[in-house]
């Protein structure tokens, strides 16, 4: 009987440190092969020829995808919107938003950006204090504004380059690094570290469902081929959020001089 107990707490204690071990291995894998994903910066902008080297693949997940959410995920979606209030959507939204303000603080150390590691780990105890959990934001009022970081964003400051576009099954778009870079948040976030797995299942599903009813209303914007456009915003989003929000021009055929403009 004693042994069957200590089997028990071993194979418990095995199953808690799995996530830790998970991500420290995809950190590790990521490193080793960034060599073998070297893209130069002329061949990240061809569009042509680099950005979506896999595009035949990626239409075919992005079909399943789209089957997946027309017939699924947008009638829970919708129904979700239609039962829940606006204030009640807010709280859940709030609360999912606080449990990776956790990612922001170890991203942020990570990325040596140690006053937004601080921002964030400030607001994760206030709003997970005074704001019942996270359900209500009570940081942003006090002027502590999101410092939201990602593992994603965290490779692109080592120097690990995008890699191409990639259509990942139910996850949607995504490029190589961004997407090794959301399951390694997603392994090392609170919720993975629960040992009960109907929890953090649970929290991924409502998280699911809580961003795809924030999409609804953006539907009407998408025009002409819907892979080609969903695929070019992610990508522009994605270069504005791992480049600290800095924008690149590169369509623009004036060159940077120190001559101020005129204002007019």
């Amino acid at each position: 009987m004693g042994r069957k107990i200590h089997r028990v707490k071993i194979m418990t204690r095995q199953r808690s440190l799995f996530p830790m071990v998970f991500s420290r291995m995809v950190v590790i894998f990521c490193l080793a092969c960034s060599g073998g994903l070297v893209w130069s910066q002329e061949q990240v902008l061809d569009p042509i020829n680099n950005v979506d080297p896999w595009e035949s693949t990626n239409r075919k997940i992005f079909a399943f995808n789209e089957t997946l959410d027309r017939w699924i995920l947008k009638p829970v979606a919708e129904g979700y919107n239609f039962v829940m209030p606006d204030i009640a959507k807010r709280g859940v939204t709030n609360f999912i938003l606080n449990m990776y303000e956790f990612n922001s603080v170890l991203n942020g150390i990570l990325q040596g950006k140690f006053s937004g590691a601080a921002a964030s780990g400030g607001r994760f105890i206030i709003n997970s204090t005074v704001g019942l959990a996270g359900l209500i934001d009570v940081a942003t009022p006090m002027g502590i504004e999101p410092q939201r970081m990602d593992f994603g964003q965290t490779l692109a400051v080592w120097g690990v380059d995008t890699g191409p576009f990639v259509m990942l099954p139910l996850f949607g778009p995504r490029t190589v690094r961004s997407a090794t870079g959301y399951f390694v948040d997603t392994y090392s976030s609170i919720p993975a570290w629960i040992e009960d797995r109907y929890i953090p299942w649970t929290f991924w599903t409502i998280e699911v469902i809580d961003f795809r009813a924030s999409l609804l209303q953006s539907e009407d914007l998408i025009t002409g081929d819907r892979y080609i456009f969903l695929r070019d915003a992610y990508l522009q989003r994605r270069e504005f959020y791992d480049s600290g929000g800095v924008v690149k021009d590169n369509f623009s055929d004036f060159q940077e001089t120190d001559e101020e403009w005129e204002e007019f």
